[in-house]
């Protein structure tokens, strides 16, 4: 992989932040019921802090000689509660999984610096997956 390839990613992953963004907007205004109570509160601590990974992610595209994306992927409806809490989920785990990677890649491409920028976000997005599976019972 060379430095234009892991720009692209970090692009993608930068999308996915604005999704995780406008998801949780969202969901924290519609998911109704005093069981869900709790966690809208989690989700709006989420919403600050997506934004702030989308910041990092930018300023890390841009450090690198990138150009951030401003592109939103779609974002799916959700009908009731369970429902968008398992899209939050969903959306979680994969971003977990892809800052897992860019870490190690940071590191092969001698990129150690980037690689320390990426780590709150990955461990942030750890915790984000654990409020979420105990929302959801698992």
């Amino acid at each position: 992989m060379d430095k234009q390839a892991f720009i692209a990613l970090l692009n993608e992953d930068l999308e996915s932040e604005y999704r995780s963004i406008v998801q949780y907007t969202q969901h924290a205004a519609t998911i109704k019921g005093a069981e869900y109570q709790p966690i809208v509160e989690e989700m709006r601590a989420h919403l600050s802090q997506e934004l702030e990974h989308a910041s990092a992610l930018a300023e890390q595209i841009d450090f690198l000689g990138g150009v951030p994306s401003v592109k939103v992927p779609p974002i799916p409806d959700a009908h009731d509660g369970a429902a968008a809490l398992r899209l939050d989920l969903e959306l979680e785990e994969t971003q977990l999984v892809r800052y897992r990677e860019r870490v190690e890649q940071a590191i092969a491409l001698g990129l150690p610096d980037v690689a320390e920028a990426l780590r709150p976000l990955l461990q942030q997005t750890q915790d984000h997956v654990m409020d979420l599976q105990g929302a959801l019972g698992k």
